[in-house]
């Protein structure tokens, strides 16, 4: 193909509509061919049946259906390093720009600038756009340019610099005629890739006017069927636009949703300006914490067979279903941290295999407000009666009779730890390590 092109990668943003860096690419006064690329260095390390790579892949191909019968185009797929897949297209097309959306975590921020060096040795720019926040990096820091490191300034200040224009949506579908046309499809499939399809399925989001009304009143009770948005996975991936879904929530009037929305972009905010948070704790004392780090205990914890019911039903559900209510998260991983006095790595590791809506930042920052060692953390002596949490979120026990079939069975297990002793132990091994 002699023509001269731009690339657009979709990565975190796997949607047609209202996509910043696809706009721009379309608007470029280039033909865009665009690709996804299943990066090895990522997939190499999950499970075959990864419901995630299953989402990703059946997405991709319904927007290649939606591309082919109305554009007459494609995604191109591939499966490779993305260093690999760039070369290979370097030498096939005469690409003169990339465009892609940020990504904040360390490993794409280092996959990044290695295509960035790669592409300007041949001499394509490499341009790259804020789409998955409305503010990113070092947009919303305190006036002397440093960092917020708890959350309410933070939204305070988010709120502050918000205006309706940054909502406008980015006209994509006007453009699709700039799209190159099949010449020669490329395609993947899971098997060759060394995955097959994942039994467990990302389920559609919900955001109807009435469950942005009624968010306050149910999202804390597990047992309530269609109490929360489901919208995790479909954030993650891209399927949804942020615009659209900040849009909702002002018109339903609602903070409450609007500032868990927020809460999003200052974790993502956080791993963006301390990408040592991954591995290490935010506050360096709390990695002094003498855990135990009993492999049973945690294989217990795992399991479901802790014999606290709600922490069981939480694990039960996870490792079903890839989901754990988000009230269940943080007793699950209180007792994890502090009943059983298991490293938060362990249990945000786990975490990161199983949940569909796994998200770097969220998770390694509520895994660390639950041991106390991150920013704006529940202090260390603030630790989750697994047994009282039954009485205010599940009182007439629905959630946990739907995930623990054998409550009232024999083979029920025990507790494998007092709440009170493990509290005591708690507090005293915590008060060792950090004063």
């Amino acid at each position: 193909m002699n023509q001269e092109l731009a690339v657009f990668w979709f990565r975190r943003d796997l949607r047609l509509d209202d996509n910043n860096a696809l706009h721009k690419a379309l608007t470029s006064g280039y033909n865009v061919l665009p690709i996804f690329i299943f990066d090895k260095n990522i997939l190499d390390h999950l499970p075959q049946d990864d419901p995630r790579v299953t989402f990703i892949f059946e997405t991709l191909q319904k927007l290649n259906v939606v591309l082919k019968q109305t554009y007459g185009s494609s995604i191109r797929l591939y499966y490779g390093s993305p260093e690999t897949v760039f070369k290979k297209l370097i030498s096939k097309f005469k690409i003169k720009e990339v465009y892609t959306n940020h990504d904040y975590e360390p490993y794409a921020k280092d996959r990044d600038a290695k295509i960035k060096e790669l592409l300007n040795q041949n001499d394509i720019s490499f341009r790259t756009c804020k789409d998955q926040v409305i503010f990113e990096k070092d947009e919303i820091v305190k006036a002397d340019g440093t960092p917020y490191v708890v959350y309410t300034p933070y939204k305070n200040k988010w709120k502050e610099n918000f205006t309706p224009s940054l909502l406008s949506p980015f006209d994509t579908k006007t453009h699709f005629n700039t799209l190159v046309k099949d010449i020669e499809y490329e395609n993947v499939s899971l098997e060759e890739m060394g995955f097959i399809p994942a039994t467990i399925k990302i389920p559609d989001y919900e955001v109807s006017p009435y469950l942005i009304q009624n968010y306050e009143a149910t999202r804390d009770f597990p047992s309530i069927k269609n109490g929360t948005s489901r919208l995790g996975p479909h954030l993650r991936f891209g399927t949804v636009s942020i615009r659209s879904l900040i849009k909702k929530a002002i018109a339903e009037e609602n903070e409450v949703f609007w500032s868990e929305l927020i809460w999003r972009e200052f974790f993502m905010q956080i791993l963006w300006h301390y990408p040592h948070t991954v591995h290490k704790s935010f506050r360096p004392k709390y990695d002094r914490i003498e855990w135990r780090n009993n492999e049973e205990d945690f294989e217990k914890w795992k399991n479901g067979e802790t014999g606290y019911p709600l922490v069981d039903a939480g694990m039960r559900q996870l490792n079903q279903t890839g989901y754990m209510h988000n009230r269940v998260r943080m007793v699950v991983a209180s007792f994890l941290c502090k009943h059983l006095l298991i490293d938060w790595r362990w249990g945000e590791t786990y975490f990161a295999k199983k949940l569909l809506d796994y998200d770097m930042s969220a998770n390694i920052g509520n895994w660390q407000w639950a041991a106390g060692s991150g920013v704006d953390a529940a202090p260390y002596f603030r630790i989750f009666n697994p047994t009282t949490q039954i009485t205010k979120f599940d009182k007439k026990l629905e959630y946990i009779h739907t995930w623990v079939k054998d409550l009232n069975e024999l083979t029920y297990p025990s507790p494998i730890v007092d709440h009170k002793i493990a509290r005591e132990r708690c507090l005293k091994t915590y008060k060792q390590s950090v004063g």
